[in-house]
């Protein structure tokens, strides 16, 4: 559960001077007005990474290193080629095996597409959509999302929905606009029992493979308002189930401080999820 495992629980010294005891409360607040129901979700996207020998390298050093987490929710996305092997490879451990997309049609002539139902019959449990290179280099709009979102839904797959700002759009002040254009898009026609399946990406555009990270302060200001467009077109309720991942140049070294923000639920990890310690390191941070 979120937060539950007390990995960044603070703990009190006998003798606090008031300095440090404002801080451990601060703390301390923040951690018990998290919503406890929700479990860490740490995803790799590999993108289009790795031959298949390597691939399965990278799942059985995952399997081994992650056997004892019994706290966090783990996944790996590799290419769809390899989805059938990789997650043949995982069968039985704790680590989840995800696509990194899908065609909304259940079948039929569409050259080159996967559906859903086929990434479910061979092992898949999530699916990333509308991944920011998905919307800004191939040019996948909100409503196609959409449909790939109802697609998934229907199949019994976990959604991972992709929102974010481009930097010209966080410089102009339009970062909560636009996450909401996305949100609304990309989530419409969604019933509030199905939303609480869903997770939410915040990927700012600017921070993802270029070394650059939004703050702490700054990815919780977005997860924060994603919660609250949850609760204005759903209720409370399904506000507080919907887990919202960061996603934008994660790694072992900022993991720690970005996911004991009381509104970011996991990770979504791009190139640190290719080498085992560097992913273990975010799905245990020192």
């Amino acid at each position: 559960m979120k937060q539950a495992n007390f990995r960044y629980a603070p703990v009190l010294p006998f003798r606090a001077n008031p300095i440090t005891m404002g801080r451990h409360i601060h703390l301390i607040k923040q951690l018990f007005n998290n919503n406890m129901t929700r479990r860490l979700l740490i995803a790799g996207n590999w993108k289009m990474n790795l031959t298949l020998s390597a691939s399965l390298e990278l799942a059985d050093g995952l399997k081994q290193a992650a056997s004892s987490v019994a706290d966090v929710d783990i996944a790996v996305c590799p290419p769809s080629i390899y989805v059938q092997p990789v997650a043949a490879s995982l069968k039985g451990s704790n680590i989840g095996v995800g696509a990194q997309n899908i065609y909304f049609e259940k079948e039929g002539a569409f050259t080159g597409e996967i559906s859903a139902a086929m990434l479910k019959d061979v092992g898949c449990q999530y699916v990333i959509l509308g991944h920011s290179e998905r919307r800004n280099i191939l040019g996948e709009s909100s409503e196609l999302v959409n449909l790939k979102t109802h697609a998934a839904l229907v199949a019994g797959l976990t959604p991972i929905v992709c929102v974010g700002e481009l930097l010209k759009e966080r410089e102009a002040g339009t970062t909560e606009q636009v996450v909401r254009r996305q949100f609304d898009g990309s989530f419409s026609g969604i019933s509030a029992e199905d939303m609480k399946k869903c997770v939410i990406a915040y990927e700012p555009v600017w921070a993802i493979g270029t070394g650059k990270v939004a703050t702490p302060d700054q990815a919780e200001e977005v997860h924060a308002a994603i919660r609250k467009m949850i609760e204005k077109n759903y209720n409370k309720e399904v506000a507080d189930v919907v887990r919202i991942q960061y996603g934008g140049s994660v790694n072992d070294k900022n993991a720690k401080e970005i996911l004991a923000k009381p509104n970011v639920d996991g990770a979504l990890v791009g190139g640190a999820s290719l080498k085992v310690e560097l992913f273990m390191g975010i799905v245990r941070p020192v």
